[in-house]
């Protein structure tokens, strides 16, 4: 049996991975599902302080007294998911990227995104230290699969982002571990992450090593929600 750290994305909590750690655990598995700083139930400890550094903490904390650890990241927490992958590859026997990939060194999920995209949330926040969610609604991909209920539940629950873990990046080293990887694909088909790998695409070119797998669950960006059991068998 394996023991698995889960780490959702931007505004969400451990609350998100309910359905996939319930199936997990019906399966003998260890899980431990992370609410980073600042998020759902700790939202009394956003401060401007709290970043990418923060979280990789967070992490590190929920993997204390683990071994072989299976560590799960989804979307924006690929930045300090990799952070620790990089750091501490001997705690770790996969890491799993569901809808994201690791950032190349240097690069903020921020800088990831378009400049409409950027500047809007560079003008939503202001002044302040964090990022507010999305409506969750509209037909575009990214929502696909939710249902107006999952839509609702979502929205009640999801906290403001820190900043800093939108703004800030972590180095990366040299040399990568050759840990496991694999990215579970959902927003996006493999055959054209491949076709991004072989054309030497900055972002997608290190997923050509060999460490690395993928597989598809199409749906939209938060899998955890509109198809938990599949994600779960496929974790």
């Amino acid at each position: 049996m394996a023991n698995y750290v889960l780490v959702p994305g931007f505004w969400l909590g451990a609350w998100a991975w309910d359905e996939v750690a319930r199936e997990l655990r019906a399966a003998g598995h260890q899980v431990r599902a992370v609410t980073l700083t600042g998020l759902a139930e700790r939202a009394g400890e956003l401060s401007p302080e709290v970043g990418v550094e923060t979280h990789v903490a967070d992490i590190l904390a929920a993997m204390d007294g683990l071994e072989e650890v299976v560590l799960v990241g989804h979307s924006g927490a690929s930045v300090p998911v990799t952070a620790v992958a990089d750091r501490h590859p001997e705690r770790l026997s996969r890491v799993v990227y569901v809808d994201t990939a690791p950032l190349p060194s240097g690069v903020a999920v921020i800088d990831f995104n378009d400049e409409d995209t950027q500047k809007t949330w560079r003008d939503q926040v202001g002044d302040g230290h964090a990022l507010d969610a999305p409506s969750f609604e509209g037909e575009d991909g990214m929502v696909a699969g939710l249902t107006p209920e999952q839509r609702a539940r979502i929205r009640a629950k999801v906290t403001p982002h820190p900043w800093g873990a939108a703004t800030q990046s972590v180095e990366r080293p040299s040399r990568i571990p050759a840990t496991p990887k694999t990215m579970i694909a959902s927003t996006m088909p493999v055959a054209l992450i491949r076709e991004l790998i072989a054309s030497g695409n900055p972002a997608f070119a290190p997923l050509g090593a060999p460490e690395w797998t993928f597989v598809e669950l199409p749906t939209g960006h938060w899998p955890m929600f509109s198809r938990p059991a599949e994600l779960a068998a496929l974790l």
